[in-house]
């Protein structure tokens, strides 16, 4: 195939329809993703994400070890009181952090009460509320006139949190991820998996994921691109090898036996490492939530259980999406489809016309056939009078042959005088 000089340093290949160009030297725009890079580290990034489970389960200490940093101070323990609260809880936690130049704000939410009550039966309905007000913030300021600064406030993560039971999902777990699976990115772990063994934890994986399969729960499952190499694929599947991650928190440097200070937690037996990959998978869920899919994360919120939400809501409101706006045009199919159209509209036209020629026929055939029937009255009139008149004639006719006069004579009035 012929490549044709275009004149500005590059070759024109037309392949499969598509016009290829290769250059011929260095142009620059390869350079667009340094630009790209260098506009976010200006920007900064922004990621929420919840955390949900029953009290108890190291939600707090989970947040501190993942970044590193003390972002929930340490919790003051308080008497009991006669009073408890009745709903769950909603706080949000908002810091900043920075990493070699890259600032992230972090906002945390966490439910405090979420599973400790006698009657659970409703207690997701205020983080899915939650979950949605955000939505609803972020669509609100998309339609403001001015949208110069947006901010970005949706969930985009929520880390739930199973008691090491070692049997099965409890009914709240399943409720729960039922009603929120479609409005956010759910990713189960399993809370102080320390307590079990390995083997009743793999065990205990599994019937999870049975679980979830059996009622059909979609959880986050990162995703792979073309441009990944076989080593990312790798890695990719064995972090997702791992959900549900069983995890071991602890924001506190300890000493092993081979004089070691790692973060973890002492025991009689032993000393678990909480970035050790033989002990949990820590590192497993700080890698894909941090590391390599944080912005994929963010992406599949606002590309997926963003424009869902969006588009269920705007239907709700009366809002009619045009399916032909957007939409590739073949210029042909277009000559066609105005084709078919003109005809379409020829042939109503003609139909129209038959129809009003057709009316026009019978309200004239109407009037007719009224003329007809008057101007036969009229003849029936015309000949009874003419009829009539010959009677009448006939009667006079007859009363001058017998002499006796047309019209029968009437008697005078007067006064007369009697005989005597």
């Amino acid at each position: 195939m012929t490549e044709p000089e275009s004149g500005w340093g590059f070759s024109l290949t037309l392949l499969s329809g598509a016009l290829r160009k290769k250059l011929q030297g260095y142009v620059g725009f390869a350079n667009l993703p340094n630009q790209v890079h260098r506009k976010s580290v200006k920007k900064g990034f922004n990621f929420t994400v919840m955390v949900v489970g029953e009290s108890g389960l190291g939600k707090s200490t989970l947040v501190n070890t993942l970044f590193n940093a003390p972002l929930y101070p340490p919790k003051e323990h308080v008497g009991l009181s006669p009073e408890s609260p009745k709903t769950v809880g909603i706080q949000v936690l908002n810091t900043d952090i920075e990493e070699n130049g890259v600032r992230l704000k972090l906002n945390v939410v966490d439910t405090p009460g979420f599973g400790d009550f006698i009657n659970n039966e409703e207690s997701w309905k205020p983080i899915l509320e939650t979950i949605e007000s955000r939505f609803d913030a972020y669509l609100e300021q998309e339609n403001r006139v001015n949208r110069s600064k947006i901010t970005d406030t949706r969930v985009n993560a929520c880390l739930y949190f199973i008691a090491p039971t070692g049997h099965s999902l409890k009914a709240l777990d399943i409720e729960f991820m039922k009603r929120l699976h479609n409005k956010v990115n759910l990713i189960p772990v399993i809370a102080k998996s320390d307590t079990m063994t390995n083997e009743e934890v793999a065990a205990f994986k599994e019937r999870i994921l049975l679980d979830i399969a059996h009622h059909n729960i979609k959880i986050y499952h990162a995703q792979h691109y073309d441009c990944d190499d076989q080593e990312t694929i790798n890695e990719t599947k064995d972090v997702m090898s791992k959900i549900p991650f069983a995890i071991v928190g602890s924001d506190k440097g300890v000493e092993t036996s081979d004089g070691r200070v790692v973060r973890g937690r002492s025991y009689p037996w032993g000393t678990i490492e909480v970035d050790n990959e033989e002990h949990c998978d820590f590192v497993k869920l700080r890698q894909m939530l941090v590391r390599t899919h944080m912005e994929e994360l963010r992406e599949f919120t606002n590309d997926i259980h963003y424009e869902n939400y969006r588009t269920e809501k705007l239907v709700g409101l009366g809002y009619q999406q045009d399916q032909t706006v957007f939409r590739e045009i073949d210029p042909l199919a277009k000559l066609a489809e105005e084709r078919a159209l003109h005809e379409a509209k020829l042939v109503k036209m003609e139909q129209d016309m038959k129809n009003v020629f057709q009316q026009k026929v019978q309200e004239k055939e109407a009037k007719l056939t009224q003329s007809e029937a008057e101007l036969y009255a009229k003849h029936k009139e015309m000949k009874d009078a003419l009829e009539k008149q010959r009677l009448d004639l006939e009667d006079k006719k007859r009363r001058i042959e017998q002499g006796r006069p047309i019209t029968p004579e009437k008697k005078k009035k007067g006064f007369g005088f009697a005989n005597k």
